[in-house]
């Protein structure tokens, strides 16, 4: 019998990332103005909190999620006759792409921080992608966007590229191919949302939660800054106990706190650790 242990001690490789909430839109509204506009001309309106409940997963399966739960199933059946089908969820997608992208116009600026993280990258050597539960169809004005604003990704990931989204790691794996990492321990996955963080899990990456500046606050930039500082920080430790409930092996406020995390895993890295 022979046992063979190894452990990667290089350098941090890749940073994967989400999209809303961790690289633009602050507060992550774009999907919940998408998904209350939908629903409120179904006759069934929804609360934000409702709306965020299922927030990172592919936008078909967020639909359904929020359909199964027990007070929108009810009001559904009241206002409808019937259970939703497999055909209204369909349908229901279809019409929330021209919500989603119509939100996304509106909701395309970068996060205060995306420069440093950038610069950082470069100066190290890491390359940068992005994942997201969005459609090809949802981000072809999102991408130009950013672009002008000076982000352009080494790799971009659609939920409708893989067979299926988060939590599965397919979204995750697939960056990693495209940006030809050597090992799966070589990225850290950066995200805003539970099931983000354990897409990342399971792809045996290190994993970076953002509390602040995505769907667990859910505070439009504007809206944040106008908070007293005790409130922010309330609001914040409340985030940060969420997410660190995820299984995160970092829980920060938003990426321009990304360098020094990344800082520390490349010697954690070097110390024989692994994610």
């Amino acid at each position: 019998m022979y046992r063979y242990k190894r452990r990667y001690t290089g350098p941090v490789q890749a940073v994967i990332m989400d999209l809303a909430g961790t690289c633009v839109d602050f507060g992550s509204l774009a999907p919940i103005q998408a998904f209350q506009a939908l629903f409120a001309e179904e006759g069934v309106p929804i609360s934000i909190t409702e709306a965020r409940a299922p927030m990172g997963k592919e936008k078909r399966e967020h639909i359904e999620a929020l359909l199964a739960m027990p007070r929108i199933a009810q009001e559904w059946l009241a206002v409808k006759g019937t259970k939703a089908t497999d055909e209204d969820i369909d349908r229901l997608y279809h019409a929330f792409v021209v919500h989603q992208v119509a939100a996304i116009a509106d909701n395309h600026q970068l996060i205060s921080g995306i420069d440093l993280v950038m610069e950082y990258c470069d100066d190290m050597g890491i390359l940068i992608g992005v994942n997201t539960g969005y459609s090809r169809e949802m981000i072809q004005g999102l991408l130009p966007a950013m672009a002008e604003q000076g982000f352009t990704p080494d790799s971009v990931v659609c939920a409708s590229d893989v067979p299926a989204g988060r939590p599965y790691p397919w979204m995750c794996l697939t960056n990693a191919q495209a940006l030809e990492v050597s090992c799966v321990q070589a990225c850290v996955k950066v995200d805003d949302t539970a099931v983000g963080i354990e897409e990342g899990l399971n792809a045996g990456m290190w994993t970076v939660a953002v509390a602040v500046s995505g769907n667990q606050t859910g505070y439009s930039e504007a809206q944040w800054l106008a908070l007293s500082e005790e409130e922010r920080d309330v609001q914040a430790i409340v985030a940060h106990q969420a997410l660190a409930s995820s299984g995160a092996h970092y829980v920060i406020d938003s990426i321009a706190e990304l360098p020094e995390v990344l800082d520390d895993i490349t010697l954690r890295l070097a110390n024989e650790e692994r994610p």
